[in-house]
């Protein structure tokens, strides 16, 4: 019964179905948002499903120097790793579904995959608008990933655990150590933005310049599952900021359930405040700004959160 009850979080909720169906409504929301700060009526609420299913019934075209196998398997490796990151965030709850000591380096580390993913799958298309894309991918991870992963982990340095569950259940007993975390949450919410290739951290993409970046090759069921990669990606990064940086629980499961919901939509509503009010940034400005100001600010609240956690000796 108990392996019965496992699959079933893991294929339905919270696990893939309701990262599907979150990921949809993301989307939706997102663009809703962002039309009506640019005097735009936006999507109808089906419109991201729509989509999906449009791309699922139009042909799949690989180009003819693209290596099949590799072309074939990069969206769904995309797709698998956000899902199983997904898994081990706390959704029901003050649980995740699979937790343990160090879950939060997987997380991090699962969610490095559809980067390089996104890097293969332009250099593999053999294509000059891919390949260019393919490289601004990658250096842009290059910018974000060490600030990106400085400020996830500070909440963990106080908190003495490696698991996200931990984290939540600590700072949920004591929620004034929240409050040193600020600076790490603004940081992690700026770079959120880069991770998910988001204005202004778009050049990877950039259609005004290289009509689609990386994926401009992909079609059909293949440019499907990336998006649902890249949507979901979205519901798992909200949801990992939440968890960290949100810690309001009450121990009851459905009421926790609600906050949760709300958490990840006020994050989606901020992160699309920045999106629309912001234009599009060039690649060397990103590595400067992620290096020389994030970066070092990252660091200065870490050697904080060391002092105040008595980590070093004065």
């Amino acid at each position: 019964m108990e392996t019965v009850l496992s699959i079933i979080k893991i294929l339905f909720f919270p696990g893939l179905l309701f990262l599907l169906v979150a990921a949809m409504l993301a989307e939706y929301i997102d663009r809703k948002a962002c039309a009506h700060m640019q005097n735009r009526i936006g999507p109808p609420w089906y419109q991201p499903l729509a989509d999906v299913l449009k791309l699922l019934g139009k042909k799949t075209i690989i180009p003819k120097n693209a290596g099949k196998a590799l072309f074939r398997a990069l969206p769904s490796v995309s797709f698998a790793a956000v899902a199983t990151a997904f898994l081990s965030i706390p959704v029901w709850g003050s649980h995740a579904v699979v937790e343990f000591e160090g879950d939060i380096v997987v997380i991090l580390y699962l969610l490095t995959i559809p980067t390089v993913c996104l890097f293969l799958a332009g250099w593999d298309s053999h294509d000059v608008y891919a390949s260019m894309g393919s490289f601004r991918t990658l250096t842009q991870m290059f910018a974000y990933e060490v600030p990106l992963f400085m400020v996830l982990l500070t909440p963990a340095l106080i908190a003495g655990t490696w698991s996200v569950s931990g984290i939540l259940l600590y700072y949920s007993e004591n929620p004034l150590y929240t409050l040193i975390n600020i600076p790490a949450f603004i940081i992690a919410l700026i770079i959120s933005q880069g991770k998910l290739e988001r204005p202004p951290f778009d050049a990877p993409e950039a259609e005004t310049e290289i009509v689609g970046g990386a994926l401009v090759e992909y079609s059909g069921r293949y440019l499907a599952i990336f998006r649902m990669a890249a949507d979901s990606e979205l519901i798992v990064v909200v949801s990992l900021l939440a968890a960290l940086f949100l810690p309001f629980i009450t121990g009851i499961a459905w009421i926790d359930f609600i906050l949760y919901i709300v958490k990840i939509l006020a994050l989606i509503l901020i992160l699309a405040v920045l999106k629309a009010s912001m234009a599009r940034i060039r690649m060397d400005q990103m590595l400067h700004f992620c290096w020389w100001v994030l970066t070092p600010i990252a660091a200065v609240e870490i050697i904080v959160i060391l002092i105040v956690n008595g980590g070093i000796a004065l």
